[in-house]
Parts: structure tokens; sequence; C-alpha cells
């Protein structure tokens, strides 16, 4: 079959009596085939600069005709796109690897659906503005068919505007050397002390807040919540994701399996401080062993693992160093998990699947309310419910007590009603150390 592209100037005679003889053949040949392409008469001339001087009159009735027809289709293309309103995305500290990484995942159509598309806004201090204007263009040259827009921004007082989701990437590095927790504690509240009011006068009242990033990122949920108090704690979470996943992959490893097989391992407390990765409910799924059973049929995991040892040992001491690691990457593990978490959010997570996320405590499992605590949950109908259906057992449940004094001392420090963080039942004078100690001890007693 013969084709025939045939692109030319809306009201160009050229083009009308092109297009007419296009026509003749098409109807007269079986095997001959026209495509039109119109241009309006600005854009033609402004990326082609032909002209045409033919004037004959019955070309130039159809060239008019083409014109209206071109100029009709573009204004019913434009009343569509319209109607059509894109996600509005707003990340902060921008300029951090993970935003790199984020956008592709977000701009794909596997996080909100191949029907919708989003906007893009990158937020960032003035120091930054060039590499912020570097990520907007190579954004734009991948054409991403989904991303309506992507701008940067530095000015603060115009960020958050009309925005649907908000992505808190704003990390304070802890360095001893340099500075004390405490007073890193009072940065993170300043910092949100500016978000949270912002987050309430430009953003959208449905507006979901994602905490990510290395540092401190229960508190920084409760500091937006505190200083936004229209915002609903419903929609304020913190990413637990990726110490989920490096805890999943370590166990992978040891049982020589996939990591994507190892479900349900719950990430509890303080997510980038003093946290409890619990196995009790692990399930293992494709694991190849002697207990035979279909692809969807899981095993638990602590049955699986006959080195008990390995777990008292090995894996409870690499878990200090799990922290290291997530803090150490540079943006594939934290971008994943937020992208992840955003697609569970709109579209459910798995059934039955266990999400350990950080949220605002109404009293589940005994932890005490008012604090942002990483615990299980599920997503469902576009928003999560805790799962307290989980049996725990009375040491574990001591540990979250533990946890729970950790994000207890940091909100007193953020809100000036305190200005040291004091061990879990120790006194002034008692060594920071002692809560780190107890934990592993309790971890040990749980398994």
């Amino acid at each position: 079959m013969a084709k025939l592209v045939l692109a030319g100037k809306a009201n160009c005679p050229n083009y009308a009596e092109a297009e007419l003889l296009a026509d003749y053949l098409q109807a007269n040949l079986p095997d001959f085939r026209v495509h039109k392409i119109t241009q309006h008469p600005d854009k033609w001339e402004r990326y082609y600069g032909i002209t045409s001087t033919m004037l004959r009159e019955e070309m130039l009735d159809i060239a008019e005709e083409n014109l209206q027809a071109h100029m009709e289709i573009e204004k019913e293309e434009e009343e569509i796109k319209s109607l059509i309103k894109p996600l509005q995305i707003w990340i902060t500290r921008a300029s951090a690897s993970i935003c790199y990484q984020l956008i592709p995942l977000l701009a794909n159509g596997e996080v909100f659906g191949m029907t919708t598309e989003i906007s893009i806004h990158l937020l960032d201090s003035d120091q930054f503005k060039d590499v912020l204007c570097g990520i907007v263009m190579e954004a734009e040259d991948m054409a991403f068919p989904l991303l309506r827009s992507i701008s940067e921004h530095t000015e603060i007082d115009e960020a958050f505007v009309q925005a649907d989701i908000i992505i808190v990437l704003d990390d304070v590095l802890l360095n001893r050397e340099v500075q004390s927790l405490e007073n890193c504690i009072r940065e993170v509240s300043e910092i949100c002390q500016v978000y949270g009011p912002l987050i309430e006068k430009n953003a959208k009242s449905g507006v979901r807040v994602i905490s990510s990033g290395k540092t401190f990122v229960n508190l920084k949920a409760m500091m937006i919540m505190t200083y936004g108090k229209s915002i609903k704690p419903e929609n304020v979470i913190a990413i637990a994701t990726p110490w989920e996943s490096a805890a999943k992959a370590m166990l992978a490893r040891k049982l020589n399996m996939n990591a994507a097989g190892v479900k349900d391992v719950i990430v509890w407390g303080n997510i980038t401080g003093c946290n409890y990765i619990d196995l009790s409910h692990a399930k293992l799924y494709g694991y190849d062993c002697a207990i035979w059973g279909p692809a969807n049929f899981p095993r638990p995991l602590l049955n699986m693992i006959y080195d008990s040892e390995w777990i008292h040992s090995e894996f409870l001491s690499a878990q200090s160093s799990l922290s290291s690691r997530v803090c150490h990457c540079v943006g594939m593990l934290p971008a994943h998990a937020v992208a992840t978490v955003l697609r569970y959010w709109y579209h459910d997570s798995p059934p039955g699947e266990i999400i350990s996320v950080g949220i605002l405590t109404k009293g589940q499992f005994c932890v005490p309310e008012g604090i942002v605590f990483s615990m299980p949950v599920r997503f469902q109908n576009g928003t999560w419910e805790v799962m307290t259906e989980l049996e725990i057992n009375e040491t574990t449940q001591e540990v979250l007590g533990h946890l729970a004094h950790e994000l207890i001392q940091e909100k007193l420090i953020a809100l000036k009603e305190t200005k040291e963080m004091y061990p879990y039942g120790a006194d002034k004078n008692t060594s920071k150390t002692y809560l780190h100690q107890e934990m592993e001890t309790l971890r040990t007693d749980s398994l």
C-alpha cells in the first residue's frame, strides 16, 4: 500500500491544490492512502519560513476552509485539555539526588495511572537555582506524555500553591562535632514552622504530605501538623519503606532468594532514629525449600531461617548499619519508596500486605497519643488504616514504649518545652547510650 503524507500551511493555496490531487488519487487508487498535516500560518512560517504567492480563487477558498477547520480543531483540543486538571506536586529541597531519581517515576504513569497528568514544582533555595533549571530542562527534553509542566521555584512565599501532593525532602544532617542533636531538632522545627502555615495558606484543603529523606522524617511530619493545624492529620505520613526494603534484601541474601518474595517486615518507631525491625509477622513467597506450595503460598520467615544464632547476632547487629546504608543511598532506593507509597495511597496496597508508615498516633498498640510513630498499615480507597488486628507480645510492647520515649523527647525539644534529651527511664546524668544498649537487649529477647 502506498501512503502519502501531505503537510502544509492551513491557508496555503498550494496545499489546497495538492490536497485536491491527493483526494482524487485516494478515491481512484485502491492501495493509495493520504495522511494530512496542517499547521497554523504563524507556526508554519516560524519553523519553515515557506510562503505562497498563488492567488487562484478556488485554491484561496479551499485554503480559507482549511484554516477555519484547523483553528476549530485546535480550539476543541485546547478546551478538552483545559478540562483535565493535572495533579499539582511540590517537592522541597529539590536539588537532592532523590528528586532527580523521583521525577521519572512520577511522570511515567505507574504511580497515578496512565490517564492522570501531573505538574511538578521544584522548590529550593536560590543557591540551587541552576541545579533546578537543569532538572527542569532535562525533564522537558524527555517529553513524558503525562508531565503537563515542570517548574523551579526559589521564592518561599510562592511555595505550595494549589498543591495536591507535597514531598518534603529537607534534611538536617547530624554531625556531633559541629552541633548537638538538640540543635538539629530545633533546626527541623524552624523549617516546618515556615512550611506549615504556607501549606495551610496555599495548598488545597485535601493536600497529602509525605515526609522523606535521611533524617528526622517522623519529626518533620509531626511539626508540619503542629504548625499547620488545619492540615488533615491522616494526610501527613512519614516514609519507612527504605528501611523495610534494606532489611528484606539482607534477609533474602541469607536465604538465597529474591528480595521481592520477602513480605510483611515491620519497622516500628522512629524511622530515622531508634527503630525496631520486627520479623514476627514476616513471610516468604516463592522460597525454594522442602515444603512445596503454589506461588502465593506464604511461609513464616522465622520458621525458614534455621540458624537462630544468625537472627540473634548478625541480623541484630547489622540493623544499626541499615540506617547508614539508607543514608548513603544516592537516591534510587528512597525515590522508589516514595513512588511506591504514593501508588498505594492512590490505588491501594496489595491485599493483606503490611506497609510500615509513620502516622500520628491515637493510642494504637498502646503507643502514647500525639507523636508520629512508624507502625503497620494498609492502604485502601484513598486512605490508610492501622492494622490493629496484628498481635504483638509483651516484650515487643516494651520495645515500643522505649521507641515512643525518644519521639516524645524530640517533640518536647522541638516545641521548646525542654532543652535536653534524656534516655528512657534515666535521670539527666545518665549516659545517652543507655537507650541504644537497652534496645539491643529487648530486640534479642523479642526474638
